[in-house]
């Protein structure tokens, strides 16, 4: 399966299927926003302001875990139903720079749910490879044919084939065709971690990759 993450909606995967972004952070803005104030209007030292710095630590310490476990619960379906995940490897660092996506991106959590793909991949045994992100988006999944799009544009038409697909199913098929042609500069399971679960080593796992990949 390949996924191609997003803002609009968390990811969607080379099937066509998406899955909705948490916001967990929006949903508690007017709150947060609520508890600064009041941390605010108090008096430094006073008992009052320790009382509201608790009370926004916690509130903050619920977003984080309502992130944490939608992270967890995701990257565990997604490993428990395939037998290779493929995803594009964002500098998502650089990403974050951008003010104008950079709460959107944070809140969407993508590196905690990665980790947790890569963590559950080598759990089960499952290939978990991240590839190289330049043009996946403009790229026609079936004819290879570059068809340039502006950020706005959220629909892939080839004018050579005539395919008509969502831009971001277009871009999950495409990551998923590198992965599987084996595109120089993946990163994967067996690059996060150097041993799984039974104790297999990192080069016996990209031999068993390859020979899953051959013999499907």
């Amino acid at each position: 399966m390949g996924i191609d993450l997003g803002l609009r909606a968390f990811f969607t995967d080379s099937e066509g299927n998406t899955v909705a972004p948490p916001q967990d952070l929006r949903k508690a803005e007017r709150r947060l926003k609520r508890l600064h104030r009041r941390l605010s209007r108090t008096q430094k030292r006073s008992r009052n302001r320790r009382k509201a710095r608790q009370a926004l630590s916690k509130a903050y310490l619920k977003v984080q875990r309502q992130r944490e476990d939608f992270a967890r619960k995701q990257a565990n379906a997604l490993i428990s139903s395939h037998d290779l995940i493929a995803y594009e490897a964002l500098q998502i660092r650089h990403l974050v720079k951008n003010r104008h996506l950079a709460k959107s991106i944070a809140d969407a959590a993508w590196g905690r749910f990665l980790s947790w793909v890569r963590y559950y991949g080598t759990l089960h045994q499952v290939p978990v490879i991240g590839v190289e992100p330049a043009y996946t988006s403009q790229d026609c999944s079936r004819c290879g044919q570059r068809v340039k799009k502006s950020l706005s544009m959220r629909t892939h038409l080839c004018p050579g084939y005539g395919l008509l697909l969502d831009r971001d199913h277009n871009a999950a098929l495409n990551i998923l065709h590198k992965a599987l042609q084996g595109t120089v500069g993946q990163t994967g399971t067996d690059e996060e971690v150097s041993s799984n679960a039974s104790g297999q080593p990192a080069a016996t796992r990209r031999r068993t990759a390859t020979t899953r990949k051959q013999a499907g």
